[in-house]
């Protein structure tokens, strides 16, 4: 296997990956749970803590300045990260799931009416269904499905056939979390767009493995959290463009989020304040812009090249392993192994190889329709990372043959 990186020494940088599980080397393949954060971030971290701890926008103070400017300059690194064309199209929120209800909110109360529609695809994991689920069933609207094809890609015919109902809304994947099936996002926001349909998409996926270029995909909202791509929990990011950051009602009402208050009325601040109320994780903005530098440094030709290769070696390791059925072997996708064994239980798979020192997820990824879909009550998932190797993968695929013959 060829590589543009040097994971030996890349490795060194993630403190986590030192550790022993179990008496055995830590083998952690379950980054679409979660990353390991590499010393950057985590020495970003503390010396926010120890050395500039204020709170931002509100004081005159040294340490309160200070943080302020490291807040905005770090908002000033997503918007060039994602290539949005202003600074102030980035809101900084906890998480993808606070991003997507944000607008789920916000653009209920902007665009109220009966019977709305909101168009996703079966791949959603449950933070991009349940907020467009609710809005329609409050007021009795439907949420159109998109199929899949037996690939798991998007049956684009459908989908396209979908859009001719003439949905409010457009909420789809970049990259499915159960699946890794990369999503044409640019395509798919052309076609909502020749119907004046708006298009959010959900980067939680993908901001680890590829590169965003919001003004390339043409989207109006991309979401993303910081924990998925080597930043801190607990921070995100919704991308939106100006003219609908305009056009939308905040999504909670407090300090910062204001220009001026009476005891009988409000105005709002400009963008993007007007979305941003209260006290943000100033530690964990300062934090994902250190992630994000991490990933440019390293750079997305270099992970993605690594990642599929990855990828592609353990299916081709399990491949022979008796009775196993993977789901998702569409050519594009990302770092993400999903599949079963015969009648054997994911969890039962999943707890076998944890004893073995190897962290895999199992159960429903936060998915159930899309687990209905597949006829299924879960998986196990692998998911790699930029610090995953090839030796993992061998020793991965070893672990899956033994538990498989341990439980049958």
């Amino acid at each position: 296997m060829t590589s543009l990186l040097d994971v030996d020494a890349l490795r060194q940088a993630f403190p986590a990956l030192q550790q022993h599980v179990y008496g055995k080397p830590l083998i952690y393949l379950d980054n679409a749970a979660t990353t390991q954060k590499p010393l950057s971030v985590i020495s970003r971290l503390k010396q926010y803590y120890e050395a500039e701890n204020a709170n931002i926008h509100r004081g005159v103070h040294y340490l309160s300045q200070l943080s302020t400017q490291s807040f905005e300059n770090a908002r000033t690194t997503v918007a060039c990260h994602i290539n949005a064309l202003h600074r102030h199209e980035v809101v900084f929120t906890r998480g993808t799931t606070e991003s997507i209800n944000l607008i789920a909110s916000s653009f209920a109360r902007y665009a109220a009416r009966k019977a709305p529609k909101v168009l996703i695809t079966a791949m959603e994991h449950h933070s991009n269904l349940v907020p467009w689920q609710q809005w329609v069933l409050q007021n009795g609207g439907s949420l159109l499905v998109a199929r899949l094809l037996p690939d798991g890609s998007l049956d684009l015919e459908h989908f396209a056939a979908l859009l001719d109902q003439q949905p409010d809304l457009v909420a789809v994947t970049h990259v499915s979390n159960v699946l890794g099936t990369v999503n044409p996002v640019k395509e798919i926001t052309a076609l909502a767009h020749q119907r004046n349909i708006p298009v959010l998409v959900d980067g939680a996926q993908a901001i680890a493995h590829l590169p965003v270029d919001v003004q390339d995909i043409g989207c109006d909202f991309y979401v993303f959290s910081g924990h998925k791509a080597y930043g801190p929990m607990g921070v995100g990011v919704l991308y939106g463009r100006e003219e609908w950051l305009l056009r939308l009602p905040p999504y909670q009402y407090g300090g910062e989020m204001v220009d001026r208050v009476s005891f009988d009325h409000t105005t709002f601040n400009e963008l993007p304040f007007k979305f941003e109320a209260g006290t943000p994780n100033v530690g964990a903005v300062l934090g994902l812009e250190t992630a994000l530098s991490f990933i440019q440094k390293t750079g997305y030709e270099a992970i993605a090249n690594h990642e599929h290769e990855l990828t592609r070696l353990g299916h081709q390791l399990l491949s022979d392993v008796p009775g196993i059925e993977f789901y998702g072997l569409t050519h594009d996708k990302e770092a993400v192994i999903s599949f079963n064994i015969r009648a054997l239980h994911p969890y039962d798979l999943g707890a076998l190889l944890d004893k073995m020192g190897i962290a895999v997820r199992t159960g429903h990824h936060c998915a159930h329709p899309l687990m209905d879909v597949l006829g299924v009550s879960g998986t196990v998932r692998a998911s790699m990372a930029v610090y995953n190797t090839p030796d993992e993968m061998e020793q991965f695929a070893a672990a899956v043959k033994k538990a498989a013959m341990m439980l049958s």
